[in-house]
């Protein structure tokens, strides 16, 4: 059967779920605490957080040495908080590269296709698009199918960050089941407060919970349910699940390492530099320490603060001699700043690998092979993201198969289908149409034209070409038809 119909209550899903660990709650309320609190979810919020602008820059305190030597916080010193957001910028690269552009599908049968690009329309795509967003700044993300009320075939991103995968294999392909956690405000009559929503999916259905101090209770105005509900024309529902759990996978990398580990330090240290050089910029009075002479001494806990606080230095005299007043000059050196900026953000793209827009070999008019070295970082993020995706498509089309069978629109199930990931990339485009037209009479006219720069859509393009040479051959078949000639122009 392509779905499972389930008829008996929640109670009797859970019990015959996935092995013991499903029927006992008290695993997964122990794996779900320890998830919340787990470096690794740490991680994904963290990079989620960057991507947003909240860097911890914001959360810094400036620091002096006390009286006692210790650090303490001073509030009547500049204490700027700029964020420069390399880091947002890298991952809005490397999602426009890979995604900004529509996903092509290719198959031997044209049916296929078109129901296709029906299912996965603009709406998808932009889900998509936020999909490699979130997969970005938490090594991976989620799309969970599921019939809307108009019972179309949609998807649902969730974040890394809310589910707690449990996988039948080492290698992370095959999912058991999976527990969705997230947070919602609602009023308990007049108060504001936070629950924690708890969703567990499984091939029996999805079963929800509230999770209340360090136990999963049931969520009573929302269910338990199966994976769909079918209502037929005497308005009789039947539900009805998956043969697999309905959550597919997307992963940055096969590690499910986010981006935000490899430049984490790098973006802060640029935050750093940035934040630093405004404060001296602005510690007017710090820029002259004061030497006073002839005035009473210190002990050197009191000397180190009032140096940091007020950059004033008490000294005494010797013998009664008269008191003296002298500065020494502090410069502060942008051109320090400035290379320390230069070579941070230079390391971050490289860790990070990106590109730099403003890039030397950019300038005048760079040629293809100019432009592929300033890409060849992205490119391999680009290609293992894509090996992912295309591994995440093949599991996402099951579903799709299965609706369209249960639908009646065919049964396209072990049909091959190329997902296509058209790359955003710059390129020298005259160079790539006297490519195209060298090309002529050695590759055909639909390669030619699938790999000019101004083609949009392959199939689109052929079709105004044919359109256009059958409206010339009309033309000229008329004029033979009028003049009883050739219509070669060589009629006398």
């Amino acid at each position: 059967m392509l779905w499972t119909d389930q008829t008996g209550q929640i109670n009797q899903l859970i019990k015959i779920g996935a092995g013991s660990r499903m029927s006992d709650l008290k695993f997964v309320e122990l794996e779900l605490i320890k998830f919340q609190s787990s470096l690794l979810r740490r991680d994904m919020i963290t990079g989620e957080r960057y991507y947003r602008g909240d860097h911890d820059i914001l959360h810094r305190r400036r620091m002096v040495i006390g009286e006692k030597g210790e650090l303490e916080e001073v509030k009547n010193l500049p204490n700027n908080k700029l964020v420069d957001n390399q880091y947002g910028k890298l991952v809005d690269q490397k999602v426009n590269y890979l995604l900004a552009k529509p996903v092509s599908f290719e198959s031997e049968a044209d049916g296929y296709s078109k129901l296709l690009q029906i299912v996965f329309n603009k709406g998808f795509l932009r889900t998509l698009k936020n999909v490699g967003e979130d997969a970005l700044n938490g090594g991976i993300a989620w799309l969970h199918p599921y019939y809307n009320d108009d019972g179309e075939l949609v998807f649902k991103k969730f974040p890394g960050y809310e589910v707690l995968p449990f996988w039948a294999d080492a290698e992370h392909t095959v999912l058991d089941f999976a527990v969705r956690v997230y947070q919602i405000e609602a009023y308990e009559g007049t108060t504001e407060t936070i629950i924690t929503k708890v969703e567990i999916y499984d091939k029996q259905g999805i079963h929800r919970y509230e999770l209340k101090g360090f136990n999963l209770v049931p969520d009573v105005e929302n269910p338990s349910s199966t994976h769909m509900v079918i209502e037929d024309d005497q308005g009789n529902t039947t539900g009805y699940n998956w043969d697999k759990v309905p959550l597919v996978a997307f992963k940055f990398n096969n590690k499910e390492i986010p981006l935000i580990k490899r430049v984490k330090s790098l973006q802060d240290a640029i935050n750093t530099i940035l934040s630093d050089f405004e404060n001296n910029m602005q510690e007017d009075a710090r820029n002259t320490i004061l030497v006073l002479q002839n005035y009473d001494g210190t002990n050197l806990g009191e000397f180190r603060k009032n140096l940091s606080q007020y950059g004033v230095v008490k000294v005494k005299t010797v013998d009664g001699v008269g008191g003296d007043l002298k500065t020494l000059e502090i410069t502060v050196n942008a051109e320090n700043y400035k290379i320390i900026f230069e070579l941070l953000k230079k390391a971050l793209i490289e860790n990070g690998r990106g590109f730099d827009a403003k890039d030397d070999r950019m300038g005048n008019n760079p040629n293809q092979m100019n432009i592929q070295s300033m890409y060849s970082d992205i490119d391999l993020d680009a290609n293992g993201m894509e090996t992912e995706f295309q591994a995440a498509f093949e599991q996402l089309l099951w579903f799709v198969n299965m609706h369209f069978v249960n639908t009646g629109q065919g049964d396209y199930s072990g049909q091959p289908v190329n997902v296509i990931f058209n790359r955003d990339i710059l390129i020298n485009e005259s160079e790539s149409i006297e490519n195209c037209a060298k090309s002529t009479g050695i590759l055909s006219n639909e390669t030619i034209v699938s790999q000019h720069p101004w083609t949009t859509d392959v199939k689109t393009e052929m079709k105004r070409i044919a359109d256009e040479k059958a409206q010339q051959q009309s033309e000229i078949d008329q004029y033979k038809t009028m003049f009883g000639g050739t219509g070669d122009g060589n009629e006398e």
